[in-house]
């Protein structure tokens, strides 16, 4: 469905991660909550986040259970739009700590929120229904491209929309793109690679034809000039990939240990 029908910034739901963490940390940082790191994430983005039972699992959420176990806290995640984290809004009111959403880093966002130091990389991937042929952006002359509204795959398709010539029809989510490929509303559809490679592996009837290097690069956010939480963030990081817990997490939601840290 298309995002311009959807509030924005609208609230969606909030979930506990598994941290069982209890307390306030003693290094100086303020919390939005008591003995809460409230993070603003938005559902469903596997296997970076998204729900299992009652739960909210994934990637990052490992991740920023290592900031509040460092906090000595608990991680509270707030399901909420994408647009409203991005553009800072939810950190600025005050809704969330810290944002982890397989955020990149990009310089129109950095003037919204404060980044930690990247965590993860990406690129751009195109999937498609197994078998339609569709290898690259070039195949889609005249066809429908789908995009996840505010993302860096939204740009990147309207960057070169002109170019191929196909239409772009924006989704308010992942869920709701790639299940626009499977069902025909669209001919293909462009995010991160990551999640989409996750998707095909479930849904075998799609497949990932091509990935576009665009240099992504992960990062958590803080509201704007937040430096001791934002320094507390980046040192779990540091720690997190000079001790192997890094590794040990990124093989358990890729299969495999990263590339390069």
């Amino acid at each position: 469905m298309p995002a311009a029908a959807l509030a924005l910034t609208a609230l969606s739901g909030c979930a506990t991660s598994t941290n069982s963490g209890s307390g306030n940390g003693d290094s100086g940082v303020k919390l939005v909550k008591d003995g809460k790191l409230v993070t603003c994430t938005h559902l469903s983005y596997k296997p970076f986040q998204y729900s299992e039972g009652d739960k909210t699992v994934g990637f990052d959420v490992d991740l920023v259970d290592l900031v509040a176990k460092k906090l000595n806290v608990q991680q509270e995640i707030l399901d909420t739009a994408f647009e409203g984290i991005q553009n800072g809004q939810s950190l600025n009111v005050g809704d969330c700590d810290v944002a982890a959403a397989a955020m990149t880093i990009t310089d129109e966002r950095k003037k919204a929120l404060d980044f930690s130091d990247a965590y993860f990389d990406a690129e751009q991937a195109l999937l498609v229904k197994k078998g339609t042929g569709y290898k690259d952006l070039s195949a889609l002359k005249g066809k429908k491209l789908g995009v996840q509204q505010s993302t860096t795959g939204e740009i990147y398709a309207n960057e070169n929309k002109e170019k191929y010539g196909y239409e772009v029809v924006q989704f308010e989510d992942l869920t709701l793109q790639e299940t626009a490929v499977r069902t025909g509303a669209v001919d293909a559809a462009i995010n991160d690679n990551g999640p989409l490679y996750d998707y095909a592996k479930e849904f075998p009837d799609t497949e990932v034809t091509t990935e576009f290097p665009t240099g992504d690069k992960y990062g958590i956010g803080v509201k704007k000039d937040n430096k001791p939480l934002l320094d507390v963030v980046n040192q779990v990081l540091k720690d997190a990939k000079s001790s192997g817990e890094y590794d040990k997490i990124y093989e358990k939601w890729f299969g495999k240990k990263p590339a390069s840290k």
